[in-house]
């Protein structure tokens, strides 16, 4: 491991772009910490404390929100437009064409989803703080309309400045730099959160914490085995004959990873499951009572704990299909084996080896796909066994950071094997 380390530190490039990437996370902690004047910060804590999908959005964010921040409202406006295109890809046939048309369509999608995110982080700014204002709690301190619109437009550029930032961190290709945000966000809750546990252990939970142990434990193996795993297909290049000279001949593999979303569907998952009630607390003191009764229905609905299982395993099983299919195409694959000579043994050129790699993904995909969704609500299982509510959080923060930190040590690993190639 420690040669790998020094391997790394030795290639000026990489590190260089370690350090602008740690460089750009001490930046983001920094403005995490810059809070908008006006707030009651005792309030708006033991607000967050009783309140658990504000208290899931805070720890994503990394405690901005606690902190009442400039960027308090994360990357999860971002997301929130990245799910929007992404499911527009699927019904909108013009959005379909330019997900495939290569770099140039990611491009414009890209910018699309930036120019959608400003609206959606006015929105949710202004439903977070009339959530906030409702609350009974007093969190804000003479709220007028200027100071309403000025806060929604800071925390719109604060929102826009943490995109930059990860667009930048992807730019340096060690990891992707939204989930580096994200995952700094969760670690930097760490030190606070075991300080809580200390000041509040008592030798009744011991055996909670063992339990927690494991379930780590076995979250991080599972993580492991799933995101390393991958089917290897043997690939054979026909002989060519040009000129006098022959080439081609050689067998080599195409390798199909268990798991190719990554952390993807786990953002993705959270992201929906959380929207529909935080939407709707703002409504339950509304004046017309069938949407005011609505709107508790939904909160309801979505605290029972059962069914936010149910819906959490749902959308982290379909968002691993969902994205494995715009990542990993079939078809496409046969076309270019084709094109340069290769095909699969035992199976015809063309669309017989787009419906065999079609096949052999789906059932790939099954298996990882089910994995990734029983670990993601496994956490949910022991917390209704054990009854108690610490470890919901806990479980998918960790399924997020082991998955950032094996996808940017494949990065790294990816980076450093390129460069020696280069050598010969």
């Amino acid at each position: 491991m420690w040669e790998r380390v020094k391997q790394v530190w030795a290639i000026e490039e990489l590190r260089k772009s370690i350090l602008f990437v740690i460089g750009m996370l001490v930046l983001v902690r920094f403005v995490a910490h810059v809070p908008i004047p006006g707030i009651n910060a005792a309030a708006l804590e033991g607000f967050i404390a009783q309140n658990q999908i504000i208290g899931l959005l805070n720890i994503f964010s990394g405690g901005t929100l606690e902190n009442f921040s400039v960027i308090m409202m994360g990357v999860g406006p971002y997301i929130t437009a990245s799910i929007i295109f992404q499911l527009l890809g699927m019904i909108v046939p013009s959005i379909e064409e330019l997900q495939k048309d290569g770099e140039q369509g990611q491009q414009r999608i890209s910018q699309w989803t930036r120019m959608a995110t400003v609206p959606l982080a006015l929105l949710q700014s202004f439903g977070m703080i009339n959530l906030l204002r409702q609350s009974q709690a007093n969190i804000f301190v003479d709220l007028t309309m200027f100071k309403l619109i000025t806060i929604m437009v800071t925390v719109t550029a604060g929102t826009l400045l943490l995109v930059w930032i990860g667009e930048l961190i992807t730019e340096k290709n060690i990891g992707n730099g939204i989930s580096i945000l994200i995952f700094a966000g969760i670690i930097s809750g760490l030190p606070t959160a075991i300080q809580r546990m200390l000041l509040t252990f008592d030798k009744s939970q011991l055996i909670q914490l063992v339990a927690f142990a494991l379930l780590a434990v076995v979250t991080i193996v599972g993580v492991v085995f799933i995101t390393q795993g991958q089917r290897i297909i043997p690939i054979q290049y026909a002989r060519q004959m040009r000129g006098s000279r022959m080439f081609g001949g050689v067998s080599t593999h195409l390798p199909i990873k268990v798991n190719m979303a990554g952390v993807i569907p786990i953002i993705f998952a959270i992201s929906l499951v959380l929207f529909p009630p935080l939407i709707a607390q703002f409504f339950v003191k509304a004046r017309t009572e069938w949407v005011a009764a609505f709107a508790e229905n939904v909160i309801q609905f979505f605290n029972d704990r059962l069914i936010y299982g149910i819906l959490y395993f749902i959308l982290v099983f379909g968002f691993t299909f969902f994205y494995t299919s715009i990542v990993f195409q079939p078809e496409k694959v046969a076309e270019n084996l084709q094109k340069q000579g290769g095909f699969v043994p035992g199976i015809r050129p063309g669309s017989a080896t787009a419906e065999y790699l079609g096949r052999v993904t789906n059932r790939v995909m099954l298996a990882g796909a089910l994995f990734l969704a029983v670990i993601a609500v496994l956490p949910l299982v022991v917390q209704e066994l054990m009854g108690t509510g610490t470890l919901l959080i806990g479980g998918t923060s960790l399924l997020i950071v082991v998955s950032v930190v094996i996808e940017t040590m494949n990065k790294l690993e990816s980076q450093i094997t390129m460069r020696e190639y280069d050598k010969f």
